[in-house]
């Protein structure tokens, strides 16, 4: 009898059947003597759709709404329904005894799996494999300590409930504004909530007005001493600040106290993913989903992280043990950072890094033991995987231990400071890199009380109050995060469906919302937009998952909040007016056409929501540039197949077909499948493989 594994991706599928030593290879699946494994491809089922209940509801119509079955149905993704099929077939084999769920080890990976279990009607065992990592040694020790499927009923329950939600509000809100504005109006559980984030911010910055104010600055002896009253430097009173001029010229400054402070400042811990995305974002522009892609191909296909998807900055205190291990994988990269450690036997400093309490389905995100072949890595994946690595070396390293000395001075009745901070120890600091300098002001320390000096070079400078900036992509994650707004896994893709909808643009690495998110705005229920309801959602969500609440209960308010804001919609008499409407008129129904921004560039689509007609308005950009003047050249497609054109040059190039590059990392995988340990007799086959790679004869 054998065990039935269901994986959620082919690669991943492959990597297990490697470890397990499954060699019979077919289509959809891999066979050995005591598993057979197969594959999802992403989702292979999904909720039903309106019209899977009732043809009518293929036309939207305002007077149909709320759609709210009595009982969500499921149904088989057609684009994938031939891989469902096969996974239906092998589960009716006689000699199957047991199924092994193994999709990615949590909400959504558990989602996937169940929903086909559900669907082929499966009745025997189910067990779990639940891993950080896809190492050959996770793998491994995964399949000896295979958990029971009901331990995991709960997250499934959790996974189905977010699932019904977002359908029953995205999609019932979404058609009614549609339906009702005559335009495509998308909102939902947590993006009306992010969108409504981005667009608070841009009131505030409507609403801002800027206020002159000045600050006096002085020279006293070899320091640069500065005016504060009350812990305040500013002056918004240019006759006052002048009067001050006046009082102090000439003045002589008495040291009155010299305050020291001894500070330390401790490890940080190691990423979860929205911190990684934050950081990424801060410091190479990355977008969350970027982001998110780069640090799954380090997790699948490299093995060098471990699982991304988690809220958790700790580890367990079983992990204590396999620290040095996964300093030795690192150190080829990163040999002087980790000598010392490995010296230390990888001895953990940060003691509180170890919390079980703290870690729910995963823990941090830290490499693996898998030795690592940087030059295997692109540059965006060793930027990543850079960030991770410096960040988990130093917990292994003391604080960053400094002192703060304050000098205060009294100039005629007034007050002036001097600070600076004197390093003692850059601790964890020297690994992650440092932008502090040693401050100027080390001279402070030679003070004495009551010693004297005169003022001089006393000055006041104009300066100008600022708005608060337009959030970043690092910002608006951290804001989702403060209002639990999505998960980590969920919030690049939230970000991107605002972008796509169009109802917020990126500009400069910033957010600014558009004409049709700020009408959007003024559409939705209040309730809707609130944070603060879709952060009690997600508690609710994440209570489930544990046990602590009831899933049925939650769908039932889910059910009467989407009825109430349905109701809502019908009954408004808010006004909406189709924003980007040019003066063109469509050619197959007379309707005004729109300009749409997509990510091929700038299309003109009809504004009747009965019409698909859309054309693009511009040709598309190429990253290939003119050899005459340097700017990019449009794409076009002929009869001649794929060419590119220079408009200002007149120039035209064809698109030559290029031959798919073998990597560093399969290059090396080649050389040593096919490189024999007895190279004894003859020229081995990896010697030929290894000269063709190399370009020899």
């Amino acid at each position: 009898m054998k065990s039935l594994i269901i994986a959620e991706k082919p690669s991943v599928a492959r990597e297990i059947a490697r470890v397990l030593d499954l060699r019979e290879k077919h289509k959809s699946y891999i066979e050995g003597k005591q598993y057979i494994i197969t594959w999802a491809l992403g989702h292979l089922v999904e909720l039903k759709m309106p019209e899977n209940y009732d043809p009518k509801y293929k036309t939207w119509r305002l007077e149909d709404l709320p759609i709210i079955p009595d009982k969500m149905g499921l149904k088989v993704i057609r684009q994938t329904s031939h891989q469902f099929k096969a996974i239906e077939g092998l589960a009716k084999r006689q000699n199957i005894k047991d199924l092994i769920i193994a999709t990615d080890a949590g909400r959504e990976g558990e989602l996937v799996a169940r929903w086909i279990i559900e669907k082929i009607h499966w009745r025997k065992p189910i067990k779990r494999l639940w891993i950080s990592s896809v190492t050959d040694r996770a793998i491994r020790d995964g399949f000896k300590q295979l958990k029971p499927g009901e331990q995991f009923e709960n997250l499934y329950q959790s996974a189905v409930c977010r699932a019904e939600a977002d359908w029953l509000i995205g999609l019932n809100v979404s058609r009614a504004l549609t339906t009702k504005y005559k335009d495509p109006l998308s909102a939902g559980r947590v993006q009306t909530p992010t969108l409504s984030l981005i667009i608070d911010r841009e009131k505030q910055i409507q609403k801002f007005v800027p206020k002159k104010y000045w600050v006096i600055k002085a020279k006293c002896g070899s320091l640069v001493v500065e005016w504060e009253k009350n812990g305040e430097k500013r002056i918004f009173d240019k006759e006052q600040a002048e009067k001050m001029i006046t009082k102090l010229n000439g003045q002589k400054a008495v040291v009155t106290e010299i305050n020291t402070k001894e500070k330390a400042e401790q490890q940080p811990l190691p990423y979860d993913l929205n911190e990684l995305q934050r950081d990424a974002n801060k410091r190479y522009g990355f977008s969350a989903k970027k982001t998110l892609s780069v640090l799954q191909k380090l997790y699948e296909e490299h093995k060098y992280v471990t699982y991304p998807r988690t809220d958790s900055r700790y580890l367990t205190t079983d992990m204590e043990a396999t620290m040095y291990e996964r300093l030795t994988g690192i150190s080829s990269a990163y040999k002087e950072e980790v000598k010392p450690l490995l010296a230390n036997r990888g001895k953990v400093i940060a003691k509180r890094v170890f919390n079980n309490e703290k870690v729910s389905d995963h823990h941090a995100i830290i490499p693996t033991e898998e030795k690592v072949h940087i030059n295997d890595l692109s540059s965006d994946e060793r930027k990543i995987y850079d960030l991770i690595v410096r960040r988990f070396l130093t917990i292994f390293y003391p604080p960053f231990k400094y002192e703060t000395v304050q000098a205060q001075f009294k100039v005629n009745g007034e007050t002036f400071t001097a600070k600076a901070r004197n390093i003692k120890d850059w601790g964890f600091k020297k690994i992650q890199g440092h932008d502090e300098e040693e401050p100027a002001h080390n001279n402070l320390q030679t003070l004495k009380i009551g010693q004297n000096d005169s003022i001089r070079g006393i000055q006041m400078e104009e300066r100008l109050t600022e708005p608060p900036l337009r959030y970043s992509e690092a910002d608006l994650l951290g804001q989702m995060e403060k209002y639990g707004l999505g998960t980590p896994a969920t919030r690049a893709e939230i970000i991107e469906r605002l972008v796509e909808t169009e109802v917020v643009e990126r500009q400069n690495g910033r957010f600014y919302s558009t004409q049709k998110g700020r009408q959007l705005m003024d559409l939705v229920n209040k309730d809707l937009k609130s944070p603060e309801l879709t952060a009690k959602w997600e508690k609710e969500l994440e209570l489930i998952a544990r046990g602590k609440a009831n899933p049925k209960q939650f769908l039932k308010n889910i059910r009467k909040q989407t009825e109430a804001l349905v109701s809502e919609i019908k009954q408004s008499d808010k006004q909406y007016r189709t924003p980007n409407l040019t003066g063109s008129k469509c050619p197959e129904c007379g309707s005004f056409l729109k300009e749409r921004n997509t990510k091929d560039g700038k299309f003109l689509v009809c504004s009747s929501l009965d019409c698909s007609y859309r054309r693009r308005k511009e040709p598309k950009l190429s990253n290939r540039r003119c050899p005459q003047c340097h700017k990019k050249m449009e794409i076009h497609e002929g009869k001649a197949g794929l060419y590119f054109q220079c408009r200002n040059c007149n120039i035209v190039e064809k698109a030559e077909e290029k031959k798919k590059a073998v990597n560093k990392r399969e290059e090396r995988k080649l050389l040593q499948k096919y490189t024999k340990k007895d190279e004894s007799f003859g020229t081995s086959l990896g010697d030929l493989l290894k000269a063709k790679l190399e370009g020899k004869e």
